[in-house]
């Protein structure tokens, strides 16, 4: 207990003192000046919101069209709850906190997204790198343990090869794709010769930009998916399956009424592992493009990181507090979410 406290929450409690503070250096000494929520402030509605939040703008009919879609089934979903009489007053008033926030958080992406001049900022890249890199890591590796539980020849020889990329350090991996995207002088640029891309650049196109991010950080990751969705598929009971085919199911029948619900619980432990790693990330995106074009793919922890380089020490313990907030939030609402789902399945 006392080596968790002095490694684990002394230092957790001393950073919320430092973000609630401004910490300058001089010769000889240190001065340290208590600010309250300045630093919180400048964030999220000062000098820092364009950097933080991203450049927002009134959205466009697509944007409009998202949110009154989202404040329709976030209200339909609070009714359904009132009506069932199953949830207490005080679940109702989580829940319609837990709404609001939603709504919340989608009327500032599409702010940004979904507008004509809005710009991302930390928090939502941060945002597209976590989601977008847990579709494309769960799809791929589930598809490739899927296809390695079958006879197929060389299929040990597979293994071994889908688990190169995890076996390499992030930082080697940023570099590597940081060659490999290089169109003038890497390794494939016959490759982008032959396509017509010889001066083609990633870093040009703020999308591009963040695609070759999640790119190099999925093929990274795909493999821990993989070899642990491959454990739980080989531990199945293959006869309940081969009997719901012989009794008419089709393949993507018994995959989705038999083998998806089985690996549910698996599925739900990797899925926040790499929840809770994606949100931070900052070996890709420092090491392939320095945060660029602009801040197009700076994270928040990238952000949190220059800030601590530049000695704004303050702000960038209030990024870490803010991002340690949105990481326990997105966990809550998902583990709940799951935890209802394999309720109804049970």
């Amino acid at each position: 207990m006392l080596l968790i406290l002095v490694l684990s929450i002394f230092p957790l409690v001393a950073s919320v003192a430092l973000s609630l503070s401004r910490l300058a250096f001089h010769q000889g000494g240190v001065d340290l000046k208590l600010i309250g929520f300045a630093n919180y402030q400048q964030l999220l509605f000062g000098l820092e919101r364009s950097h933080f939040l991203g450049v927002l703008r009134t959205p466009n009919l697509i944007g409009w069209a998202i949110v009154i879609a989202t404040a329709a089934l976030t209200a339909a979903a609070w009714i359904r709850s009132a009506r069932s009489g199953r949830v207490r007053p005080m679940g109702l008033i989580l829940r319609l906190i837990g709404g609001l926030l939603l709504l919340g958080s989608v009327w500032i992406l599409v702010q940004a997204l979904a507008s004509d001049g809005g710009r991302p900022g930390a928090l939502i890249v941060t945002l597209i790198f976590v989601f977008a890199g847990i579709l494309f890591q769960y799809t791929l590796g589930l598809g490739l343990a899927m296809l390695l539980v079958q006879q197929i020849p060389w299929r040990r020889f597979f293994r071994i090869v889908f688990l190169v990329p995890l076996t390499i350090t992030p930082v080697g991996v940023g570099y590597m794709f940081l060659m490999m995207t290089d169109t003038s002088k890497g390794p494939l640029e016959p490759i982008w010769v032959a396509l017509g891309l010889r001066n083609f650049t990633w870093v040009t196109d703020p999308w591009l930009a963040r695609l070759a991010v999640i790119i190099g950080d999925t093929w990274q990751w795909t493999p821990f998916v993989f070899i642990v969705l491959l454990a739980a598929l080989e531990s199945l009971d293959q006869e309940v399956r081969e009997a719901a085919l012989v009794d008419g199911a089709g393949r993507w029948q018994a995959f989705r009424h038999i083998t998806l619900p089985a690996i549910l619980p698996v599925t739900t432990t990797i899925v926040l592992i790499r929840l809770i790693e994606g949100f931070k990330i900052i070996d890709m995106p420092n090491i392939l493009l320095g945060g660029g074009p602009g801040t197009a793919t700076q994270s928040m922890t990238l952000q949190a990181y220059i800030d601590w380089n530049t000695l704004n020490l303050g702000r960038s313990a209030a990024i870490a507090y803010l991002l340690l907030i949105l990481v326990s939030v997105v966990a809550t609402v998902y583990v709940g979410f799951v935890r209802r789902r394999v309720t109804e399945l049970a």
